[in-house]
């Protein structure tokens, strides 16, 4: 907040001005990221024909899926005419020299820096909750004293799922699911009240698998501190990191994280679907006896065309990967790394910051009676998580969406608005804000 009370000081306006808004994107040292991006016009995304509707929308929503970045369409169809015009020899020799075979090394090269990882422990395959089931069969091995694992009590559902089903394979009883709750009249987890849990029950836990960015809340958890707390207690520790991937900072490697997978089509913008990426910790790299579900592209690429039939792990993530990498969608993912490589994760979330506190601060002034922010000041990425009474709530999200701000909603109550730093400005946030202001009004 320091920062915007000092700029608006510095040019004698309000923080409430259009003008602060506009002198904010002006100064924007990342603002040239914005051209990266297709942003839809409101037209597009509302249908309607009106005065407005050439304008560009205000899209909030790329916590649940990023915009299209302009070189992923580009390498998209690059790949499309290298199959036009090459079939099966684009394998290996490819006219962009990104031949299909070892299209998974640039993926990874670029990739791994965002999660603080060596290219050896990242690897890309499938979709999320596949590649949580593809850990969890390597790294879940109960026992009769050590057989739970820990999730929070509202993980996203596909997270619950998987785990529920993992427990059911394994002939696990139901109480072998432990949750992580908020305490009464919370809706967000204290990190000592993790730490206590896994204190007391650790001898009893297998893996512990929470969020890195609760979904919902938008809570960022103290991943280091989590993950040296459940290790010293024994247990192995898993991270989904869907809403934490291109969104906050990440040291995986420094906080020894076993494992952890993420999906690409939000903060990441590889596309509806998009592939996975997973980590695994380098101290596995070399552990060919660690038991894991296999396929021909884990093989050593070495000798995996001799189809010896004779199973030798690649060394690292490579090793993990089941199937060879689906170029289309890889493609697409490689377009937004191109993006993320003009910046750094420390520089997005500085501006991440900004945004959060300016869209906070706006809401707070003209708006607090009607809404509470459920998303913790000190542990956040890009997500607002906005409770409203639920007699303004439908009127509130219709106003926002017809306007063309494009956020999402959680029912009953909750909005979830993402200010991206790659592509959302302060009039972004300014915008939004006034739409709101004026459905709780009107």
């Amino acid at each position: 907040m320091d920062r915007l009370e000092a700029a608006a000081q510095a040019q004698n306006i309000s923080l409430d001005a259009d003008q602060f808004a506009q002198i904010m994107d002006a100064a924007d040292p990342l603002g040239h990221l914005r051209a990266e991006f297709e942003i839809p016009t409101v037209g597009q995304v509302t249908g309607s024909t009106g005065e407005h509707s050439d304008a560009l929308c205000t899209y909030l929503c790329g916590n649940s899926l990023g915009l299209l970045p302009k070189r992923s369409r580009r390498i998209l169809n690059e790949e499309m005419d290298e199959w036009a015009t090459k079939g099966v020899v684009g394998h290996h020799h490819h006219s962009k020299g990104r031949s299909w075979i070892s299209y998974r090394r640039q993926i990874v090269e670029k990739m791994a820096p965002m999660f603080g990882a060596a290219p050896i422990e990242v690897g890309v395959m499938n979709t999320l909750t596949v590649n949580i089931h593809l850990m969890l069969a390597a790294f879940y091995r109960p026992t009769g004293t050590r057989n739970k694992i820990l999730i929070e009590s509202k993980a996203f559902p596909s997270d619950h799922y998987a785990v529920e089903s993992q427990l059911q394979w394994h002939n696990q009883p139901a109480d072998a699911l432990l949750l992580a709750e908020p305490r009464a009249g919370e809706l967000t987890l204290r990190t000592s009240d993790i730490l206590d849990l896994i204190e007391r029950q650790g001898d009893e836990i297998a893996v512990v698998m929470l969020s890195g960015v609760q979904y919902y809340t938008g809570q960022v958890f103290d991943m280091a501190k989590i993950t040296a707390a459940a290790q010293a207690k024994g247990c192995v520790v898993g991270w989904d990191l869907a809403h934490a991937a291109g969104n906050v900072p990440l040291s995986l490697h420094d906080w020894n994280v076993d494992f952890a997978c993420w999906c690409t089509y939000k903060y990441m913008n590889s596309g509806p679907g998009g592939i996975s990426g997973f980590f695994v910790h380098d101290r596995y790299a070399q552990d060919a006896g660690l038991a894991r579900l296999t396929g021909w592209w884990a093989h050593d690429e070495k000798t995996r065309f001799e189809m010896s039939n004779r199973f030798e792990p690649n060394p690292g993530a490579a090793g993990f990967e089941i199937s060879n990498t689906p170029i289309l969608t890889a493609a697409t993912l490689l377009g937004s790394l191109e993006v993320f490589e003009q910046t750094t994760m420390e520089h997005l979330q500085e501006k991440s910051v900004l945004l959060t506190t300016y869209l906070e601060y706006l809401l707070n002034k003209h708006a607090a009676q009607h809404i509470r922010i459920i998303t913790p000041s000190d542990s956040r990425g890009a997500q607002l998580s906005l409770l409203f009474a639920t007699d303004k709530f439908d009127a509130v999200f219709n106003d926002l969406m017809s306007a063309g701000v494009i956020c999402d909603e959680r029912k009953p109550n909750c909005i979830r608005i993402a200010p991206v730093p790659l592509y959302n400005t302060f009039s972004d946030v300014k915008r939004c804000a006034e739409v709101i202001r004026a459905a709780l009004i009107r």
